[in-house]
């Protein structure tokens, strides 16, 4: 069974849960005839991936999938021998090879008659199929899609410059990146480029309430709102989270929404405590960034950083959750430590009510807790 981010897909130019202008823009150089390189940008969850399909199946029509070339840059910065992997893409043939992806054709590019129908659930984005270029303008074959680009790092990046500009007569790169300014100026420069933002409130609203007509499934009154919440623009973790209510058979209840990022985000508040404890509250490591040494705070409010940023959790979502860390029993704390700790937690819930800095007061019940773990001789000076 395919998943409601497949199922509910837009199909057309016109689904895109972008601006009017930026649909138009979409359009008018899918069905050009002489699309050019791109770089599409914006923060996650907006429609980068469901953008650049809908291009490619407009203007490399039925046969996209097999003319359409995909890495994630993502997984490169990961792996060992990544810029080698790297090369491999590109050039299937080996490293001296003269062959490669940019410089391949496709038949199916040039002969669409090889499609006699198209299938009723995959029509062409722009209501029409692409036609063929004319005055003799050779038409683009293939396709090689850079995803998360901005993970590319200085060395892989001028490799693909080089390319475009030698080898890439009947093919386009496409790239994909959460952070444009990390792309380097001569690939920003030879793209055009398509910014994405964060997706209104009011169309994740409306999506989510088509979906679930589509499904037949009863949603609570306020969890869709809920969930607009958490996902903070991001619609594709609105429609995941929308699916994972629906198969569970929580979308019919208001506290859903807050059980399921409780559930999701638990591990983080007990890894914060564990951390203030042991006198950990705030640390800084080194880590290696696109090939360049960069600060990253971590300790306990290095945790507390990500749950209030990656999962939009606010002040009381956080206290509840620690609540629940204390009182569940899987810290193995010792009574008259688990007093202390709950006590400091009760002072910064009513902190809390009377600040508008919610970090700062998190801030001091780690110190609490960390002097704590050193009364109890569980934290190190």
């Amino acid at each position: 069974m395919s998943s409601w981010l497949d199922k509910h897909a837009p199909r057309r130019f016109e689904d895109l849960a972008f601006s009017d202008q930026l649909r138009r823009t979409i359009t008018t150089i899918s069905i050009s005839g002489a699309l050019p390189h791109l770089l599409i940008t914006g923060p996650a969850g907006v429609g980068k991936t469901v953008a650049w399909r809908l291009i490619a199946r407009q203007v490399l029509g039925l046969g996209w999938q097999s003319t359409a070339h995909v890495i994630q840059a993502r997984d490169l910065a990961v792996m060992s021998g990544a810029m080698k992997s790297f090369e491999d893409f590109l050039r299937p043939l080996g490293r001296m090879s003269n062959d490669t992806l940019a410089s391949r054709t496709s038949l199916e590019a040039f002969d669409r008659n090889m499609w006699s129908d198209y299938a009723s659930d995959d029509p062409p984005p722009a209501g029409v199929e692409q036609s063929q270029p004319e005055n003799g303008v050779i038409p683009i074959s293939r396709l090689i899609v850079i995803e998360d680009a901005d993970n590319l790092g200085p060395k892989r990046q001028p490799y693909l410059r080089r390319m475009m500009e030698s080898e890439s007569t009947t093919s386009r790169f496409i790239f994909t990146a959460r952070a444009p300014s990390r792309i380097i100026d001569a690939l920003r420069s030879r793209s055009q480029h398509i910014r994405i933002s964060a997706i209104e409130e009011d169309k994740i609203q409306l999506i989510l309430k088509q979906i679930s007509a589509k499904e037949g499934i009863d949603v609570a009154d306020g969890v869709i709102g809920d969930i607009i919440h958490v996902c903070g623009g991001n619609l594709r973790k609105a429609i995941f989270m929308l699916e994972l209510l629906s198969k569970t058979g929580n979308s019919g209840e208001r506290e859903s929404v807050h059980k399921l990022v409780a559930a999701s985000t638990l591990q983080g508040g007990r890894v914060m405590i564990e951390q203030a404890l042991r006198g950990r509250v705030v640390e800084w490591q080194w880590e290696t960034v696109y090939g360049r040494k960069k600060k990253i705070l971590s300790g306990a409010m290095g945790e507390l950083d990500r749950l209030m940023k990656d999962f939009a959790l606010d002040s009381d979502d956080i206290i509840t959750q620690l609540h629940h860390v204390l009182t569940r029993g899987r810290l193995m704390l010792s009574p008259d430590l688990q007093d202390d700790l709950l006590l400091s937690l009760a002072e910064c819930d009513s902190r809390l009510k009377r600040s508008s800095y919610p970090r700062i007061q998190f801030e001091r019940f780690l110190h609490d807790v960390s002097e704590a773990g050193l009364r109890h001789g569980m934290a190190m000076m």
